[in-house]
C-alpha cells in the first residue's frame, strides 16, 4: 500500500508572491483605466464649454443683425460708404480691437450694385434702394478680457 505524502510546504513558500504580483498588475491596469477615463471626461467638458462660448457669441452677433434690421425697417439712419472701397467682413472682424465686445456695420448696397439711381438715392422710400448688408461682430461675454470666443455674422437684408 502506498502512503500519501502531505502537501509540501516548500512549494507553498515559492508561490506566495505570485498572487501579490498578479494583484499589483491588476491594480495598475485599473489605475490606468481610471486615469484615461478622467482625461476623456475633462476633454469632453472643455469641448462642451467651447461649444457654449461659440454659440453665445453667435447668438449675440445674430441679435445685433436683427436689431439693425429693425432700425432699417423703422427708417433709421445708416452708414453710407463709398462703393469704390471694397468691404471684407472677414478682414473687418479679424481686425476688431481686442477690447471691443460687439459692433454692427450697416451698408446700403443698392447704391453699389447700380440698382439705385442718383435720383432715387435722394428718396430713401424708393423701393429700388432697399438692399442692405449688415455685418455684426460679438464676443461670448460682456467683457473682452473674460471672453473666449467671438463670432461674425454677415447678412443681406431687403427692406420691405
Amino acid at each position: 500500500m502506498m502512503v500519501r505524502r502531505p502537501f509540501s510546504p516548500v512549494s507553498l513558500r515559492s508561490q506566495r508572491g505570485a498572487v501579490l504580483y498578479v494583484a499589483l498588475i491588476i491594480l495598475i491596469l485599473l489605475t490606468l483605466i481610471g486615469i484615461v477615463g478622467m482625461q476623456v471626461a475633462t476633454m469632453q467638458e472643455r469641448m462642451s464649454s467651447n461649444y457654449v462660448a461659440a454659440n453665445q457669441a453667435f447668438q449675440k452677433a445674430e441679435r445685433g443683425v436683427r436689431d439693425a434690421e429693425v432700425q432699417i425697417a423703422a427708417n433709421a439712419a445708416y452708414d453710407y460708404e463709398d462703393c469704390a472701397t471694397p468691404f471684407s467682413a472677414e478682414t473687418w472682424a479679424d481686425n476688431a480691437d481686442d477690447a471691443q465686445v460687439a459692433d454692427v456695420r450697416v451698408r446700403n448696397i443698392s447704391r453699389c450694385t447700380g440698382q439705385c439711381s442718383a435720383a432715387a438715392a435722394a428718396d430713401e422710400s424708393e423701393t429700388l434702394c432697399n438692399w442692405y448688408r449688415i455685418t455684426a461682430y460679438s464676443r461670448d461675454q460682456d467683457s473682452a478680457a473674460d471672453s473666449s470666443s467671438f463670432a461674425a455674422v454677415d447678412s443681406i437684408y431687403i427692406k420691405p
